[in-house]
């Protein structure tokens, strides 16, 4: 086998890999971001040719810290505000895996959002006051997952057109 096919293999295997990580994110099975970004990486050191390839590893690897960062950090800070404590989110994230097993992939969803119904029934004492605390937290469970997309589809796009340019 020759480099070029060689080459092409590993691009398409980089390829297939980044378009899962870019599902992984939409579908929380696989850790989307860091799967988009060791796509992109893998691709920079074993094919990429010339010093551009290095310009593309840094710049989807500061894509890839600035998505994780900001993932946590804007909507955790949103939660604050809303005065959701620690420990809700702990249980919601607890239900959310237990939920993953009893009912596959959605059940995710639906044990996220009921462990943090319950945290917050259990802390309030009352049903009308423990919805909007779940609200909150269901928002920014999507606003973290939009950050993580954006990211993962912005190194994919910086991906593409590298590979097109090489």
């Amino acid at each position: 086998m020759d480099l070029t096919q060689t080459d092409t293999n590993i691009t398409i295997l980089c390829g297939v890999a980044m378009v899962i990580g870019v599902f992984g994110v939409v579908i929380p099975f696989l850790p989307g971001l860091l799967l988009t970004w060791a796509s992109a990486t893998a691709w920079a050191i074993f094919v990429g040719e010339g010093n551009g390839r290095w310009g593309v590893l840094a710049l989807v690897t500061v894509i890839a810290i600035l998505g994780i960062v900001v993932k946590y950090a804007w909507p955790g800070r949103n939660l604050k505000r809303s005065g959701i404590p620690n420990k809700t989110l702990l249980l919601g994230g607890v239900l959310a895996i237990v939920g993953f097993f009893v009912i596959p992939v959605i059940g995710l969803i639906i044990g996220f959002v009921a462990g943090i119904w319950l945290a917050e029934l259990a802390r309030l004492g009352d049903t009308k006051q423990a919805w909007p605390s779940t609200k909150h937290a269901i928002k920014a469970a999507g606003l973290a997952m939009l950050v993580e997309l954006g990211a993962a589809l912005a190194i994919a796009i910086i991906w593409v057109a590298a590979v097109v340019v090489s």
